[in-house]
Order: C-alpha cells, then structure tokens, then sequence
C-alpha cells in the first residue's frame, strides 16, 4: 500500500504542475492579445458610453462617444443649456475614464475604415460651420476653415457672434493637424 500512496501522490502532482503550466500559458496568451488591442478598439466597444476626456493642452471633455472613425471621434458633450459635438483628434488624447475594459476588434464601422480626419475637417468646411479649435499646447483659435490640405488646415479667424466675412476676418492662421487637439462646432 506505501507504493500505492506513493504513486498517486506523485500523480497528483504531476496533474497539479500540469494545471499551473496550463493556467500560465492561459494567462501570457491573455497577456498577448491584450497587447494586440487598440485605443479605437476600446473606444468602437462603448460607442453612445459616456466618457470622460483629457487631452493635451488640459482640455477636458465629458460626454457620450457617438463617432468613431480611424483618428477621430466625436463626443456629444451635455451642457446645462444645449449639447455639442467636439471632434476630437485621437492622438491628442490623455487619458481616457469610463471605459468598460471590452474591445471590439473584429467589428469596424463603414466610417472607421474610410474616413481620415481631413474627411471631417472637410465637412466643416464645406458646412462653412464656425468652429473652435484648441490645439495641443491648449490654445483656441475661432473661425471658419477655408482650406484642409494634407496635414493642415487654414482658419480664417473672425468673431464667433459672426459669419465669415472677409471685412471680419483678423487673420488667417495655418494649423498642422499635429497640433489639433479638438474641434467644436460654435
């Protein structure tokens, strides 16, 4: 019988080494593919979650995500008197509380996968939309866009309270898309 005991003692062990071996494979394989994971993966997993921002500049945004596409996105803010959207650049971003910790990587959106941030800057200036643009270092120029080149914009900077017309045109400021932390409809 002291074989016997034997025996299965080491067969128990052998199982239990067997399992912890199998459990650490299971956890560097989990380790792996959340290496995998990106930002936009995240972000496409909570579209219409609320989410609070902070971007370079020290801007800080709280909102509902509603856009998403390939480096933007769009955040419905709600404000006591109305709500607005703020694209915002995805390579300006701090940080990012209230994500749910799911990914989403095999779903993309029609829009992730086609649009690039000139896209959006373009509507805006087609829309000849006043805008607010903070960039990085936390700076805000108002105006409209006028032209979105390859990977830059040009601002003709007026009154908010005002259409863009050219007697209330200050200045036009050309702005690298490097530096655009966000844009805000006025």
């Amino acid at each position: 019988m002291r074989w016997t005991e034997l025996f299965d003692d080491l067969e128990a062990q052998l199982a239990a080494q067997e399992a912890a071996e199998l459990l650490g494979e299971v956890a560097e394989h989990t380790r792996a593919a959340t290496g995998q994971v990106l930002l936009r993966d995240r972000l496409l997993a909570d579209l219409g979650r609320r989410i609070h921002l902070t971007l370079r500049g020290g801007e800080v945004l709280d909102g509902a995500l509603s856009e998403l596409a390939r480096d933007w996105f769009v955040v419905q803010e709600q404000l006591p008197a109305q709500g607005r959207e703020v694209l915002v650049v995805t390579a300006s971003v701090v940080s990012v509380r209230g994500l749910s910790g799911r990914s989403d990587q095999g779903r993309r959106s029609r829009v992730q996968r086609s649009l690039d941030l000139r896209h959006a800057l373009r509507a805006l200036s087609r829309d000849r939309a006043v805008v607010r643009v903070r960039d990085v270092e936390g700076g805000v120029t108002v105006g409209t866009i006028d032209r979105v080149g390859a990977d830059h914009l040009d601002l003709s900077a007026h009154p908010d309270d005002l259409p863009r017309r050219s007697r209330d045109v200050h200045s036009v400021v050309t702005i690298p898309y490097a530096a655009l932390a966000c844009v805000t409809r006025s």
